[in-house]
């Protein structure tokens, strides 16, 4: 068996003595696993590389084995944005969302085009940080893995202005005349998750991680009875503090 295509780095971990252990995402192959000899020394260091795109040589004697790995770089993502934490923790979360969400050997080739557009768009234009592209691509996975928000309309009213809340158990849009009493048991719609024009403030991403967060652990992760992926908590927690401290003045006045 063996395959040639372009394809993102999604994880790499040591293995054996100077070997690596890396996840591939590929438009044909979907998810696949190999170990690069010397993947993990200081000359391939810059090859395998979360969000690097590559063009990759996959080698096994039969299909479900795990194969070997070679490549040439295409387009190094992560060292456009070496000084930029916060595109880091995003393109980390990306690439463990699809790691973890997407079985192994399934193509999705839409989802790959789209992951490929998000980390092309984080590296060539890093500020101000795409928070607003990269949330709509959440909602894009939930949508590629068939759970898609439905966020046109009001859940209640049908009205198609003033969405500002999502329905935790359905995942459809509310407005703020449809929550009425129920409004404090819904989750916060920011506008940047319909507005592509849009990318919005600390506290819309705050607000948008909270709802694509809830969705990818019901209905993807937890399904499975596993966590959020790692990486994709503390992108939370780096946009968490983010937020603004409290004004000094104002509490000493109260």
């Amino acid at each position: 068996m063996e395959w040639e295509a372009a394809a993102l780095v999604l994880s790499v971990r040591p293995y054996g003595e100077g070997s690596a252990l890396v996840h591939l995402f590929s438009e044909e192959h979907g998810v696949s696993h190999g170990m690069a000899r010397g993947g993990a020394s200081r000359r391939q260091a810059s090859l395998w590389q979360t969000g690097n795109l590559v063009m990759a040589r996959w080698r096994a004697r039969l299909a479900d084995q795990l194969g070997t790995l070679t490549a040439e770089p295409v387009q190094c993502v992560a060292g456009r944005i070496l000084d930029a934490p916060l595109q880091l923790e995003m393109v980390s979360s990306a690439c463990a969302l699809v790691d973890g969400a997407l079985p192994q050997g399934e193509p999705h080739p839409e989802l790959f085009m789209r992951l490929v557009r998000l980390l092309t768009l984080i590296s060539v234009a890093p500020e101000p940080a795409p928070m607003g592209a990269y949330l709509r691509w959440e909602a894009q996975l939930l949508a590629g893995l068939g759970y898609g928000l439905d966020l046109s309309e009001c859940a209640v009213t049908g009205a198609r202005e003033d969405l500002i809340y999502v329905s935790p158990r359905s995942g459809r849009a509310v407005s703020r005349e449809g929550a009425g009493e129920w409004r404090d048991r819904l989750l916060p719609l920011p506008a940047l998750m319909t507005d592509e024009t849009q990318d919005g403030t600390p506290e819309d991403w705050k607000n948008g991680l909270a709802l694509t967060g809830h969705f990818l652990s019901r209905w993807v992760f937890g399904v499975r009875h596993q966590p959020l992926p790692a990486a994709r908590e503390r992108l939370v927690e780096y946009v968490q503090r983010l937020q603004p401290a409290p004004d000094a003045d104002a509490e000493s006045d109260q």
